[in-house]
C-alpha cells in the first residue's frame, strides 16, 4: 500500500511467475544464453533454483504478506535440508524438482543472441563451493520462524548439522557469490554470510530453546567477526575489500548493514559506502567490481552494471540517513525498467538490458529497497509533538 505500489506488485508478480506451483521452488530466471556482454562468452543457464535466491525470495514474500507462497518455498528448503550431503553440506543450486545433477553443455549449433556464444544449457556452478549460501538460508529460516510459522524439530536437527559444517569450513577459500571461474579466494561476502549463518542459528536456538553447542557457535561467530574487521579492512582506502590480500572493492559488501553485521551509520561503514560510491557507482547504477583489478573471474570481456547491487545501494543510502539521495537513485533505477516493469540481470552503458531476463534477484532487491525507503520516508514526514505526545503528521 506504500509508494511505488505498481512496481512492487509487478516485482511480486514476477516472483510468483518464476515459482513452481508443483515444487514451491523459484528459478533465478526463465531464460538461458542471454549475454552479459554482447558478443561475449558470459552467457549462462539460469533456469534453476539457487539456495541464495530462495532465501532472499522467502524474505521478500514474507515482507509483502504472501505467507502461502513463503510456506511453499519453506517446504522446498526443508526438503533440501532433509537431503544434506553426508558431511552436512548443501549444493548451491538444484533443479526446480530438487534434482542435483545439472551438467553443463555447449550448444555449438546455436549462434547466440547477436553472435554472443557459446550458448550453454546446464550450469557447472552447481559443483562449486559457495559458502555464502548458508547465511542466506539461515537468515530466511530465522525470518520464517519469526514471521511465518515456528519451524519443526526435524528441520532444526538438520540445520544444526548444517551450522556445524559451517563452523568447520568457514575459513576455506571459495568461488563466492559471483561464481568466479578463475580460482578460489577468501571472499569477504562468503565470510560475512558464514557469520550470518551462525548468528541466526544462535538466535533461533535461544528464541526457541533448541539444543545446540552454543559455546562453540559463539566462539566461531566472534572469530569471524574479528577477522573481517582485521583481515578485510583496508586502512588506506578506509573500506572493506573484496577478498583477503586484495585492494579491490566489491559491491556485494553493500549487504553488510542489511544483514545487521554492522551499523548503517558506523564510521567504517560510511567510509566504505563513500568508497563504493567513488569507485563503483555511475549515477544510480552500480558495478559489481572493476574488471581490471578484482579477483579474476576466469572469463574474457566486460559486463554492465548489476541491478541487484544498484537496489542494495539505495537501501544502504536510506539506512545511512541519506533518504533524499536514496529516493533519487531508486526512482532513476525505476526508469530503467522495460515497458512491462521488468528487469534483466544487468544494464548496459545506454540502458540496454543484459543477461538473463527477467531476473529474480533484481526484483527481490527492488522490493526490499522500496519497502525500507517507503518506511523511512513516512518517518521523515512526521514531526514530534511539542507537548511530548506521539508523532503527528507535519
Amino acid at each position: 500500500k506504500g509508494r511505488w505500489q505498481e512496481m512492487v506488485n509487478r516485482s511480486a508478480l514476477v516472483l510468483k511467475l518464476l515459482t513452481s506451483q508443483t515444487h514451491g521452488s523459484l528459478v533465478a530466471a526463465p531464460t538461458l544464453g542471454l549475454p552479459e556482454h554482447i558478443g561475449g562468452e558470459r552467457n549462462w543457464d539460469y533456469r534453476y533454483s539457487w539456495i541464495r535466491d530462495s532465501a532472499f525470495s522467502l524474505y521478500a514474500l514474507i515482507r509483502l504478506g504472501y505467507t502461502g507462497e513463503a510456506e511453499a518455498y519453506m517446504h522446498w528448503i526443508e526438503d533440501r535440508c532433509r537431503n544434506l550431503n553426508p558431511d552436512g553440506s548443501l549444493q548451491i543450486m538444484y533443479g526446480i524438482d530438487g534434482r542435483s545433477h545439472l551438467e553443463e553443455a555447449v550448444l555449438h549449433h546455436f549462434e547466440g543472441y547477436r553472435g554472443s556464444s557459446p550458448v550453454r544449457i546446464g550450469n557447472a556452478a552447481y559443483g562449486q563451493l559457495q559458502l555464502d549460501i548458508y547465511g542466506e538460508l539461515m537468515d530466511s529460516v530465522y525470518l520464517y520462524n519469526k514471521y511465518g510459522r515456528p519451524i519443526a524439530h526435524d528441520l532444526w536437527i538438520n540445520l544444526q548439522r548444517l551450522i556445524n559444517w559451517v563452523c568447520d569450513h568457514w575459513h576455506l577459500p571459495d568461488e563466492g557469490i559471483w561464481e568466479v571461474r578463475g580460482g578460489r579466494q577468501a571472499f569477504l561476502y562468503s565470510r560475512l554470510m558464514c557469520w550470518v549463518a551462525i548468528d541466526r542459528g544462535i538466535r533461533l536456538a535461544q528464541n526457541r530453546s533448541f539444543p545446540a553447542p552454543l559455546s562453540r557457535w559463539f566462539e566461531i561467530r566472534n572469530t569471524i567477526y574479528n577477522e573481517i574487521f582485521t583481515e578485510f579492512w583496508d586502512p588506506a582506502q578506509q573500506a572493506f575489500i573484496q577478498y583477503k590480500g586484495s585492494t579491490s572493492l566489491d559491491a556485494s559488501c553493500l549487504i553488510m548493514p542489511l544483514v545487521k553485521f554492522i551499523s548503517p551509520t558506523d564510521p567504517r561503514w560510511l567510509s566504505t559506502l563513500k568508497a563504493v560510491r567513488r569507485e563503483l557507482v555511475d549515477d544510480a547504477l552500480v558495478y559489481r567490481y572493476k574488471m581490471d583489478d578484482s579477483a579474476s573471474d576466469g572469463l574474457s570481456g566486460g559486463e554492465g552494471t548489476f541491478c541487484m547491487c544498484s537496489f542494495w545501494y539505495v537501501e544502504c543510502l536510506a539506512r545511512a540517513g541519506e533518504v533524499d539521495a536514496a529516493q533519487l537513485s531508486f526512482e532513476k533505477m525505476l526508469s530503467y525498467a522495460n515497458h512491462l516493469g521488468l528487469y534483466a540481470e544487468e544494464l548496459g552503458p545506454t540502458g540496454e538490458h543484459l543477461g538473463n531476463f527477467p531476473q529474480a534477484f533484481t526484483h527481490l532487491a527492488l522490493i526490499s529497497a522500496a519497502y525500507d525507503l517507503d518506511r523511512r520516508l513516512n518517518l521523515a514526514s512526521r514531526t514530534p509533538d511539542p507537548m511530548g505526545g506521539p508523532f503527528k503528521r507535519s
